[in-house]
């Protein structure tokens, strides 16, 4: 438990000491009028309109919150180099866990700096393996994240579940995989 609370730790440090001193100046949010009724007690939600992802004024309020941190986090002394470490010390290739499934072990294989590990299936430890799924060409912006996943105990299904661009909502999908 030490490491990782010292890691968060080494990179929060450079960000809270090396930042330079700006003044941020945010764009402006609309308050909306809306205000819910519960059992007689009113209850204004005037960002509600925020709720709507898929919204143009939504989504242009997101696109000016980004260009305000971004500009900010450039500035940062030493960021590019942190990221070019990190990514040097994130490069490798990492497998999870095998389970066996019918007559199948399933398992994933992240090649080192993809997004999400790949899903494998082969009939032995040692044999070459099937593709099953490649969360990573779900997207061609990558948005499209596999949350959870079980198989059949034959190994004949897969289900996962579907997020769209860091949403909570989940789309469950079953796929026969034999």
């Amino acid at each position: 438990m030490t490491a990782p609370l010292l890691l968060t730790g080494g990179l929060s440090a450079p960000a809270q000491t090396a930042a330079p001193a700006a003044t941020l100046t945010y764009p402006e949010t609309r308050k909306g009028d809306q205000v819910d009724d519960y059992f007689g007690t009113a209850v204004p939600d005037p960002y509600r309109w925020l709720e709507d992802d898929n919204a143009p004024e939504t989504q242009a309020w997101v696109e000016a919150q980004n260009a305000v941190t971004f500009a900010y986090l450039e500035k940062i002394p030493g960021r590019s180099a942190l990221r070019s470490r990190l990514t040097a010390l994130w490069n490798y290739e990492r497998y999870g866990a095998p389970q066996k499934r019918g007559p199948f072990y399933i398992y994933t294989r992240n090649d080192g700096l993809q997004n999400q590990a790949v899903y494998y299936r082969a009939r032995s430890l040692d044999a070459t393996p099937e593709l099953l799924l490649d969360p990573n060409a779900l997207s061609a912006d990558g948005t499209v994240a596999v949350g959870s996943t079980t198989f059949s105990d034959d190994g004949r299904y897969m289900a996962y579940s579907l997020s769209d661009s860091g949403s909570d909502w989940l789309r469950w999908k079953v796929r026969d995989v034999a």
